[in-house]
């Protein structure tokens, strides 16, 4: 018994253990699916030089207007970001697709090197999908976590969102290693 209650506590530092220190990078690829802190760690790494692209996923086809731009893409204008630097992922539906097209837009545009930004609990999907989508390929991916207040690896279970969140990514992890790995 008390090994599964070891087991449980631990499942926080288990789902957020692959994210690293941002390198010098070509892109930042900033997933969707957060209100805005992921968008804000990229824009602070794009300011700082860690690379001078991002992609934005998570964006919805079926909504999306060129010609008006949605929230994320206003916030990049509100930090002077080109729209040239900017590419907008409208065919992602998950994060294997979104390791999938990023591959294809690295390979189309010369990159080889991304800064891939998400929440410290998707971390461990976010490695081993990347890894394997990556595998073949002479290109490399960072992943760099956000820095939410709510978020507590040694003490997740006490925290509502925290909970939510790595149970979530717990059956996330279980159906792509069933599906995809």
């Amino acid at each position: 018994m008390a090994l599964l209650i070891g087991m449980f506590l631990s499942l926080g530092v288990l789902v957020s253990g692959y994210h690293h220190p941002p390198r010098n990078a070509d892109v930042i690829v900033i997933l969707g699916g957060d209100q805005g802190r992921r968008l804000e760690t990229g824009i602070q790494l794009y300011k700082k030089g860690y690379a001078s692209n991002i992609i934005l996923t998570g964006i919805d086809r079926r909504y999306y207007n060129p010609d008006t731009p949605n929230w994320r893409e206003r916030r990049l204008k509100e930090h002077s970001i080109p729209d040239r630097n900017v590419i907008v992922d409208l065919q992602s539906r998950t994060t294997w697709d979104e390791a999938r097209n990023t591959l294809t837009a690295m390979q189309a545009n010369g990159w080889k090197k991304a800064l891939v930004i998400s929440d410290p609990p998707h971390m461990l999907r976010l490695h081993h999908t990347w890894n394997r989508i990556f595998a073949d390929s002479d290109h490399e991916f960072i992943l760099v976590a956000t820095r939410p207040e709510w978020w507590e690896p040694l003490t997740w279970w006490q925290n509502n969102l925290s909970r939510k969140y790595v149970l979530n990514e717990i059956r996330k992890n279980i159906y792509y290693a069933l599906i995809y790995y």
